[in-house]
C-alpha cells in the first residue's frame, strides 16, 4: 500500500485483539519512532513510558473511563511530560550536540544563551503548554509510524492524568502523563474497522495561494 492508503487503512481502534502481540522489533521501532520526533529548539523535554504488564493495564481502565483498549492492546504509550523544564535541560542538550557533532562553543554558545533566557522568563504554566503541545506532535508520529508498519492504535485523551500518575508512579521520574496510546492489532469483531473513513473533501481542507 502507499502511505496514503495506509492512512486510509488507520482508524482508532476501538477493540484489540489480546491475543496479538507486538514484537521486539516492533516495538523498538516505536520507541525509535518517539525518540526522532521533531520537537521545539530540538529539546526532548518528553518521555515516553511504556506499559505492557497485564495487571497495570487492568488497572488502567478505571482511570481510563471503563475503556478496554488499555487492557486489550499489546503495549500501551504513555506520553508524558516533564514536571520541571530549566536551563538544566539546555545546557544537557548543547552538551549533546557537542559530543554527536564536534561543534564548537563559540558557534552554540550565541544560541544556548538565548534559549537559557526564553526558558527563564517563561512562567510554568506557559512551559506546561508548551510541552504538552510537544506531546502531540509526538503522537502524531507514533500514529503515522504505525500506520504505515500495519499496527493499530488508538489515540487517548480520555483518562484522568493524575491517577495514571500514581498508578505509574511518575512522580519518582519528574513526569505527568499527557496522552496515551494503545498499540497492538484489531480485533477481528471490531465493528469500527470496516467503516468507510468519514473526511471532508480535500478541496475543502486544503487553500492553494
Amino acid at each position: 500500500m502507499s502511505v496514503i492508503e495506509k492512512l486510509k487503512w488507520r482508524y482508532a481502534t476501538k477493540k484489540f485483539d489480546s491475543k496479538k502481540k507486538l514484537s521486539k522489533e516492533q516495538l523498538k521501532t516505536l520507541k525509535e519512532a518517539f525518540n526522532l520526533t521533531a520537537l521545539s529548539y530540538g529539546l526532548q523535554t518528553l518521555k515516553m513510558v511504556v506499559v505492557q504488564d497485564a495487571k497495570l493495564k487492568e488497572k488502567l481502565v478505571d482511570v481510563s473511563y471503563g475503556q478496554r483498549q488499555v487492557v486489550d492492546a499489546s503495549h500501551v504509550l504513555v506520553l508524558c511530560i516533564q514536571t520541571k523544564i530549566d536551563e538544566n535541560d539546555v545546557d544537557a542538550h548543547f552538551e549533546t550536540i557537542k559530543s554527536i557533532r564536534n561543534t564548537p562553543d563559540s558557534i552554540l554558545d550565541p544560541f544556548k544563551a538565548q534559549l537559557q533566557t526564553t526558558l527563564k522568563s517563561m512562567p510554568l504554566e506557559k512551559k506546561i503548554g508548551w510541552a504538552t503541545r510537544q506531546a502531540y506532535i509526538a503522537l502524531g508520529n507514533l500514529m503515522t509510524v504505525c500506520a504505515i508498519e500495519g499496527i493499530d492504535s488508538c489515540p487517548m485523551e480520555g483518562f484522568l492524568p493524575a491517577e495514571v500518575d500514581k498508578l505509574l508512579k511518575l512522580d519518582t521520574y519528574g513526569l505527568n502523563s499527557v496522552l496515551m496510546l494503545p498499540v497492538g492489532y484489531r480485533a477481528g469483531d471490531d465493528m469500527f474497522a470496516g467503516l468507510k473513513k468519514v473526511r471532508k473533501q480535500v478541496s475543502e481542507t486544503i487553500i492553494d495561494l
